[in-house]
């Protein structure tokens, strides 16, 4: 994966924030944040990125060097290097910004092709506005700092704020028919344990700079949904 060679040394966004919107989607698991994200995509239009969508695809794809690490850090609950993720959302952004029709959902990964020098400013003049959902990212604040500084600067965070033990009570339900490894009570309790210790510093952050919307995501889907709703409309003035 290329992207991953320059990205640690990268300094300067590869997209202007005047073409490239993004909001982070954050909550923690089974907090409903795809479920919302699917609507958000029905109603404004917006690209659904997916990063442990995108993840767990990269670690099914049979030539993946990141496959196994993917999967291990998967099972025990932790975060896959930022370098992985962050390189992954790039690609599948350039995918998705690249269509010739909108595109509103995607998590799987295949490598946009790279133009050569005489085309690139023909193909930046070209490429169309593109709205994001990063559903699930970042994890951690050093992967929201290198996503801000290398990718595109974010809008904002939205929160789907949830208790617990609601929390668990979904996950274990959704678990009877996922097929999801992940959807057990040990390794719910271990995402639990990861989010509120590198996630919930990256809502703090945003906060701090009045960048997080916060949703009550304990309400029925459609009061969720309506409260978002009205929450993106404002911020960016969508009707």
């Amino acid at each position: 994966m290329s992207t991953i060679d320059n990205l640690k040394d990268r300094t300067t966004p590869v997209f202007s924030p005047d073409d490239v919107t993004v909001i982070f989607v954050l909550g923690g698991p089974g907090a409903g944040k795809g479920t919302q994200c699917e609507r958000l995509v029905a109603r404004y239009g917006f690209a659904h990125l997916s990063a442990g969508d995108l993840l767990r695809a990269e670690q099914s794809r049979p030539d993946s060097e990141f496959g196994e690490l993917i999967r291990t850090h998967i099972r025990n609950g932790t975060i896959v290097p930022m370098e992985v993720t962050i390189a992954l959302l790039e690609a599948a952004m350039r995918q998705v910004l690249d269509e010739p029709t909108a595109v509103t959902s995607t998590s799987a990964h295949e490598p946009s092709p790279t133009p050569d020098s005489d085309g690139d400013d023909k193909n930046k003049k070209k490429r169309k506005k593109g709205k994001f959902l990063i559903d699930g990212f970042p994890r951690k604040l050093d992967q929201a700092l290198k996503f801000e500084e290398a990718v595109v600067p974010a809008r904002f965070v939205l929160f789907f704020d949830c208790p617990e033990d609601e929390m668990e009570r979904r996950l274990l339900e959704r678990g009877k028919t996922s097929g999801r490894e992940d959807d057990n009570a040990d390794s719910i309790r271990k995402r639990f344990r990861t989010f509120v210790e590198t996630s919930m510093p990256v809502v703090d952050y945003f906060e701090r700079q009045d960048r997080v919307v916060k949703v009550d995501a304990r309400p029925d889907p459609d009061k969720v949904f309506e409260a978002t709703r009205a929450e993106i409309a404002r911020r960016l003035q969508l009707s």
